[in-house]
């Protein structure tokens, strides 16, 4: 995928930059870790330090010191975690800031306004996100209303030099995904993107829905997106049902709890097992933490709550992630995509057994 500030080998994963910095890392570590594209969002970076002051300190790749691609999310996500501090209409969204509650108004066409003066590469239609377990007639007026939506993001979107996608709404409601894919591959977006899921549906929910978007679309060219999902093996879930990009705050989250991601499966270095353990985290990695720092001192730094307990830990992290996105091209490209997933499988699959939450 080629953007104004840079390609993207797909598949691809994003590291999640929510307020212009992915925690702990700076632009450097994510350079040297392969990051090629991050994330912003809409709603937060709006509410502090403002898109306008942003645009005005020369828009947000410089104001971030990060030159690669950028996809900002709309806000939707904000109108399914925020709920108690939000009113939904047809018109857009009222929210109480969570900052200091002051009332803020985010609608298709701010959500476009914003992300043009953020100056992201990919922009994100705004969408409503709703818990799939609702009863179905509230998940189907949210997606109709997504689809509205759609459509107002298009007619305001103005910046030739910025991409929009769309969003696939519909819960886990296999007839109402199949109405939600048709309606947002009917309309002119640059790509198509998977949303509310990874919000607590089952694993093998997950999957079917995909299994749905995926014939829906059938060879249908543009570029495909699925949100908010970025633990290893749903990676493969999604990979081999056509999904060209993932993001997710997993990685970093859990990495700032202790816990790392490894040839070996996950390891929690908070376990008292690894005081004594002069081992490298991960004998494999090339990343600065497994070169120079052993277990030992990991546990440590996060016994002791010293900060850079969280760099290192998520420069780990997020190594471990964008490397096995490689290993997963090159096994796409030599034919051992199947071997290659049995091995993270072998390595993960207790540990990924728990319904999907990863947002």
């Amino acid at each position: 995928m080629t953007t104004p500030h840079g390609s993207i080998d797909t598949p691809q994963f994003m590291p999640v930059g929510t307020q212009a910095t992915v925690k702990s890392l700076t632009p450097s570590d994510l350079r040297t870790a392969g990051a090629q594209i991050i994330l912003g969002n809409t709603y937060h970076l709006s509410l502090r330090p403002g898109a306008e002051r942003v645009a005005g300190l020369g828009g947000l790749h410089r104001f971030m010191a990060w030159d690669g691609p950028i996809l900002t999310d709309s806000g939707g996500f904000q109108v399914f975690s925020l709920a108690d501090l939000r009113r939904v209409d047809d018109d857009g969204v009222t929210f109480a800031s969570h900052l200091d509650g002051s009332l803020q108004r985010l609608t298709p066409e701010r959500s476009v306004e914003i992300q043009e003066l953020l100056g992201s590469d990919i922009a994100m239609a705004f969408d409503q996100l709703v818990d799939p377990g609702l009863p179905a007639v509230e998940v189907g007026e949210a997606m109709e209303r997504t689809h509205r939506w759609a459509e107002r993001c298009l007619a305001a979107h103005t910046r030739p030099d910025q991409a929009l996608f769309g969003i696939i709404q519909g819960g886990v409601d296999a007839s109402l995904r199949q109405r939600s894919t048709a309606a947002i591959a009917a309309l002119p977006f640059d790509g198509i993107a998977v949303g509310g899921l990874s919000v607590g549906e089952s694993k093998a929910q997950m999957a079917a829905t995909l299994d749905v978007v995926a014939d829906a679309l059938d060879d249908d060219p543009r570029v495909r997106y699925l949100m908010g999902v970025g633990s290893p093996l749903d990676f493969f879930t999604g990979v081999e049902r056509g999904i060209d990009l993932f993001d997710c705050v997993l990685p970093t989250r859990v990495a700032r709890n202790g816990q790392l991601w490894t040839r070996e499966g996950r390891l929690n270095l908070r376990n008292a097992r690894f005081v004594d353990d002069p081992a490298p985290l991960d004998a494999e990695c090339g990343c600065e933490t497994c070169r120079d720092y052993s277990r030992a001192y990991l546990a440590h730094l996060f016994r002791a709550e010293e900060l850079l307990a969280y760099r290192l830990a998520s420069l780990h992290n997020l190594t471990y992630t964008l490397d096995l996105m490689r290993a997963i091209r090159a096994a796409l490209a030599d034919g051992s995509f199947e071997s290659l997933r049995e091995t993270v499988a072998g390595q993960y699959q207790r540990a990924e057994s728990r319904p999907v939450s990863q947002q």
